[in-house]
């Protein structure tokens, strides 16, 4: 993972935001000269993602602490398993405890629901997207959580590709019209995608030659029917109504992608802890 300008002011603000004018509880109460050694404990069932944030959190509150990976990122984990070990000032390691383990709680999660769902169609010759329902400033960090879960990145923003939805077609007044200012300007690395809702809308599309259909909110019999009239002249994608269970099934039909947007606005969080004590009372992974 690399930690970029903006994962970096992310950091920052995540741990401005916690720590405020000072971590009053640990600096009454910790000597400040106190050495420890903490364990980080995902504590059930997950794909690990967002160790080395983790990392650069600690490192943020104080370079001087010592971080060893004790799993990484794309790890298939069991029941409860420790995944780092941090070593040096016990109140830093305080301080810094809640932001990491909200950065690695969340994008585990985001991980391990994603590769949950990427296996519900491995197999197939359809692949799992996300989108860009992600949260507001995490989107470069959530979407790096669902490649490790097996996942494709979309679009990260607006200026990647020409996505035409609903409602630019009737803005611009019809699909083929769109697609064709939409070509008048794009780049030529610039892919255009236009969505469809009936199969009425899929054959005016599919006219006009765009480079990826999105199939929204269409049956699995339409879906099937729409892969049928393509006739692999061109990239689909189907969105919309998208749960776990229906994954199989859409599959099926022969869609190249499926979207999901749940698998960043809906995953829940990994119960992550961590657990800490004065130097050399804890051996490395060992359990409390």
């Amino acid at each position: 993972m690399q930690i970029d300008f903006h994962t970096e002011q992310l950091i920052r603000l995540a741990l401005a935001e916690d720590i405020g004018r000072g971590d009053c509880t640990t600096m009454y109460t910790v000597d400040p000269a106190l050495q420890a050694r903490a364990v980080v404990w995902v504590k059930e069932p997950s794909r690990i993602a967002g160790l080395p944030l983790a990392k650069r959190v600690f490192h943020t509150v104080d370079p001087a602490l010592q971080f060893t990976y004790l799993a990484h990122d794309g790890d298939d984990l069991a029941d409860r398993q420790a995944v780092c070990e941090i070593v040096g000032k016990a109140c830093s390691i305080l301080t810094a405890e809640r932001t990491a383990l909200n950065f690695l709680a969340r994008l585990t999660g985001i991980a391990t629901k994603t590769r949950d769902a990427a296996n519900l169609i491995a197999g197939t010759k359809t692949r799992l997207l996300d989108t860009r329902k992600t949260t507001p400033g995490w989107r470069s960090i959530e979407k790096y959580a669902v490649a490790v879960g097996g996942g494709c990145n979309h679009r990260h923003g607006l200026d990647d590709m020409v996505l035409i939805k609903d409602n630019h077609i009737a803005m611009a007044g019809g699909v083929r019209v769109a697609i064709e200012r939409a070509r008048a300007h794009a780049g030529v690395a610039q892919k255009i995608e236009v969505e469809v809702d009936t199969l009425e809308q899929l054959v005016e599309a599919l006219a006009a030659e765009p480079d990826m259909i999105l199939l929204d909110n269409m049956s699995t019999s339409q879906l099937a029917q729409a892969v049928a009239m393509s006739e692999g002249r061109v990239t689909l994608e189907a969105s919309g109504n998208m749960t776990l269970s229906r994954l199989p099934e859409v599959a099926a039909t022969g869609v190249d992608y499926i979207s999901m947007g749940a698998l960043t606005h809906a995953a829940r969080s990994i119960d992550v802890g961590l657990d800490i004590e004065p130097f050399m009372a804890l051996r490395v992974g060992d359990q409390p």
